[in-house]
């Protein structure tokens, strides 16, 4: 796996915006332009491809931002260029691509992302429902639900007056979740079909995005407990000097390196993308939460305090591994059951 000059330097330009701004994501949007990424070059986007998204999404997740990339730049922007409907993307995309945000509804209050599953239905222009977990919910400008309707699936703008929208407080505090409820709402639908197909490659996209996020929060958890293990001593010596604590890391590093090459085979030429993305939402999850836990070990008694960041690492581990289904979820698509 390589990264071309251009991607290298987006990859350097996210980190030091990252590192020098408190609320980087208006300069991400203004000066970087990550919000429109994905978005075509006609509807004032960068048309860069789905790599670049994650490179992005790697950098965001070392540092464990709460920037609104996953929910509105991905999930809701890819959820209108899979409708194909040029009129709504000619309208909602150039907002998104500066920086406005948008959110999908989907998931049932169980967890649930089935693409052949909604919490919404719709009967005509008029929309109910009431779905949870919905990434920057709450906050977006733009809300988008996938709506049962007429025996198919459907994609539905939706007036954010019309819905009852309520931050859900998780026990990761980086990522911002809420709930979305509408009664008799009127919408706009947005493209024409059955969106059920569409709905199987928009969340392919979104775990190949949120495992190279993983990646990049699980690189920087062993960066940090590589780093503590050569300052703190213990009999008179630096614990990583010790071969049990060198192995520990050294099958570490090895995890994260193959978690990094999981998450972006899925860009590489020709791949079976279905297949890939839920590889890489399977093993990207449990290695991100296997270099938490062993963070939180390696660390000893100072990673079980609210003064140390290992608990954030810890609970962003778990909180991801649940988005968009859990790993044990996406198993079948990995190994297909044997007849």
């Amino acid at each position: 796996m390589t990264f071309t000059d251009e991607q290298l330097a987006l990859q350097d330009t996210v980190r030091n915006v990252l590192g020098r701004h408190p609320d980087p994501w208006p300069v991400l949007c203004a000066q970087v332009g990550v919000a429109a990424l994905a978005v075509p070059e006609r509807h004032g986007g960068l048309g860069a491809g789905l790599r670049e998204v994650q490179i992005v999404a790697e950098e965001l997740g070392r540092v464990l931002s709460p920037a609104p990339f996953l929910g509105s730049a991905v999930l809701a922007t890819h959820a209108i260029l899979e409708t194909a409907d040029e009129e709504a993307a000619k309208r909602l995309l150039p907002r998104l691509a500066e920086g406005t945000l948008a959110a999908l509804g989907w998931a049932t209050e169980d967890g649930s992302w089935d693409p052949d599953r909604t919490a919404f239905s719709a009967r005509g222009s008029v929309v109910d429902g009431h779905a949870h977990y919905v990434l920057e919910g709450d906050l977006a400008e733009v809300l988008l639900v996938v709506a049962e309707t007429d025996g198919e699936l459907g994609l539905f703008e939706v007036d954010p007056a019309q819905a009852r929208r309520v931050h859900t407080p998780t026990m990761d505090e980086s990522r911002h979740l809420a709930e979305i409820e509408v009664t008799g709402a009127e919408a706009t639908r947005v493209g024409t079909g059955d969106f059920r197909p569409a709905l199987h490659r928009l969340r392919d996209t979104a775990c190949a995005v949120l495992a190279a996020e993983q990646v990049g929060a699980a690189a920087r958890a062993l960066d940090i407990t590589v780093a503590y293990s050569r300052q703190r001593e213990q009999f008179g010596r630096p614990i990583g000097g010790f071969q049990a604590l060198k192995h520990r890391m050294a099958d570490l590093y090895v995890l994260v390196e193959t978690a990094r090459s999981a998450a972006y085979a899925v860009t590489e030429p020709d791949a079976d993308v279905a297949h890939l993305a839920a590889v890489a939402k399977t093993y990207c999850s449990e290695v991100f939460s296997r270099v938490a836990a062993e963070m939180i070990q390696l660390h000893g008694g100072i990673a079980i305090t609210w003064e140390h960041e290992a608990h954030r690492f810890f609970k962003r581990a778990h909180g991801a591994g649940q988005l968009f289904g859990q790993p044990h979820h996406h198993l079948p698509r990995v190994v297909p059951t044997l007849e």
